[in-house]
């Protein structure tokens, strides 16, 4: 996917870089997903996807899904199963409905975001999205996108809302319980996003009696649970929420994927990273647990997708989205496999 930049799209991006800009660009997001995102559906309008699976709408399953092998230990979460690019039911049911729903963000800079200078959504997930349609269906375009608040992307897989979630998801034990994930394709770990010369210093005792924003349902929120060092959490819907409340000063520190946090001090140049990254975690796409042919589609698609080093479609999507903010190797994990 190639983004072109007019001078007034450079223009627009530049004003919306700062303080103001971040909360402009959630504005911008907010008006124009009507255009072109289908909302997630949820409660009982949700459960009527269940209804949909017979005429290939959602890739969903039945409620009670075989477990992956492997998946009760965890010794060794980030390997799936071994790539493979024959059809099954769930890709079957994705052919049938010629189109592939996957929950994705609508507003995490440089990973799934709405550009406002060209309405188009963009960003490292988004490229991967369009890959494994261009694989299954023969069009990248061949796409339903769902935004999804962080603590629904396991909820929307299980009930069949959607057929993938790409969404700067970490692969860990706990959720391989609920849903299963391809390999991994990005490496993060949780840092700390706080304003300059704040006396924040990292996860450590600064944080004490700070008030310390992530998202629900985050691998961010786990830690602060864990260990918070006397800090008040405080837990929003997605990630651009923190940075907003952090800029009207409701919140005075984030606990994030330093992957994330590098787009948003990007937008934001009164915020930085601070201390050093406390886990090391690795992204997958999400899918749902019984969608094994799926799991080892998309894990053929990652193949390739990582496929030539320098010149692959990988390294082409991190110099396009991310290499300008995100400090790193910009090589992707290597694959792990489980059979």
């Amino acid at each position: 996917m190639t983004r072109r930049t007019l001078p007034e799209a450079a223009g627009l991006r530049s004003r919306l870089r700062g303080w103001g800009g971040v909360t402009a660009m959630a504005g911008a997001c907010a008006v124009t997903a009507v255009a072109v995102l289908l909302p997630l559906a949820s409660g009982t309008a949700g459960r009527t996807a269940a209804a949909d699976l017979a005429s290939g709408r959602a890739g969903g399953t039945p409620a009670v899904a075989p477990a992956l092998p492997g998946a009760d230990t965890c010794k060794d979460p980030e390997a799936s199963l071994r790539p493979d690019g024959l059809d099954g039911p769930a890709i079957a049911r994705i052919k049938a409905a010629k189109k592939l729903v996957a929950g994705v963000d609508q507003n995490s800079f440089n990973w799934g975001y709405r550009d406002p200078a060209t309405g188009v959504l963009t960003g490292f997930d988004i490229d991967l999205v369009r890959a494994i349609a261009a694989d299954v269906l023969g069009d990248p375009d061949a796409v339903i996108y769902r935004a999804i608040p962080t603590s629904e992307r396991i909820p929307a897989l299980k009930e069949g809302r959607v057929d993938i979630v790409v969404r700067t998801m970490t692969i860990n034990c706990k959720r391989l319980e609920e849903v299963a994930f391809s390999t991994a394709y990005f490496e993060a770990g949780q840092q700390v996003l706080a304003p300059r010369k704040s006396g924040i210093t990292g996860y450590d005792a600064s944080l004490g009696g700070k008030r310390i924003c992530t998202a629900a349902g985050s691998t961010g929120e786990a830690a602060l649970k864990n260990e918070s060092f006397g800090s008040r959490t405080v837990t929003v819907p997605n990630q651009l929420d923190c940075l907003v409340r952090l800029q009207l000063g409701e919140v005075d520190g984030i606990v994030t994927d330093n992957a994330l946090a590098a787009g948003q001090a990007a937008q934001d140049p009164s915020v930085e990273l601070v201390g050093t990254p406390f886990t090391r975690e690795f992204y997958g796409v999400a899918m749902n647990k019984g969608s094994t042919d799926l799991v080892r589609r998309v894990n053929k698609v990652l193949e390739n997708y990582r496929a030539g080093g320098s010149g692959s479609a990988w390294a082409a999507s991190y110099e396009r989205h991310l290499r300008a903010d995100l400090r790193g190797t910009g090589v992707p994990p290597a694959p792990k496999y489980r059979d």
